[in-house]
């Protein structure tokens, strides 16, 4: 008799604005033993490790990308590209795919587990959503998020607000969320998440 081949994991994606907790969340699920991609990590790795994408870098924003030693100038490249739409959409559309073949790869690796998650900030605006199975939208008041990012970051309200804009509203991810998790400080994050796991583990069983 054959033996059957063990079904790969479900692919999973977590979003949200900033500040909603999507990090917060991810530790968690971590606890419950499911791999995690840090996708918006992955993008600085390859930035500066993969050789490809750094000349892509290096002939968008010239020489002064990388320091001496090969480090990213993450200043130069900021102030560039949130000066230059067409800028920034160009550096975009070098990164995505690059962390889109790198997460593939890694979720070839996983087994063993009934689903892993692909963390990013911009999920559904990158379009990578459609390579998942569902995604799941941590979701808090514009107030709270506010208020979050000003403690972790020291930043500035107006500064906040501006990096807020620039994000899928999030009302809109919210309506798109096949899974939602209210990180407003008045519900268990923890009974939100565990409830997701079973929920998806059993999605999982009746593949």
């Amino acid at each position: 008799m054959e033996s059957k081949l063990p079904k790969p994991p479900l692919k999973i994606g977590i979003t949200g604005g900033i500040g909603s907790g999507k990090t917060t969340a991810c530790r968690i699920f971590e606890t419950l033993g499911i791999p995690v991609y840090y996708a918006d990590d992955r993008a600085k790795w390859l930035m500066a490790n993969d050789e490809q994408l750094k000349a892509r870098i290096i002939a968008l924003f010239g020489s002064e990308a990388y320091d001496v030693s090969g480090v990213l100038n993450r200043a130069h490249i900021a102030q560039k590209a949130f000066s230059d739409s067409s800028l920034l959409e160009q550096l975009n559309a070098a990164v995505h795919p690059a962390v889109g073949a790198d997460a593939e790869r890694w979720q070839k690796e996983q087994s063993g587990v009934p689903y892993t998650l692909k963390e990013a900030a911009l999920l559904y605006e990158s379009g990578s959503f459609k390579a998942l199975d569902a995604v799941i939208v941590v979701s808090a008041p514009e107030e709270v998020r506010l208020r979050r990012v000003i403690e972790r970051d020291g930043a500035e309200d107006e500064a906040v607000r501006a990096r807020m804009r620039k994000q899928m509203p999030e009302e809109e991810k919210v309506r798109r969320a096949d899974y939602l998790i209210q990180n407003d400080g008045q519900q268990s994050i923890i009974r939100q998440i565990h409830a997701i796991h079973q929920q998806l583990q059993q999605r999982y069983d009746e593949i």
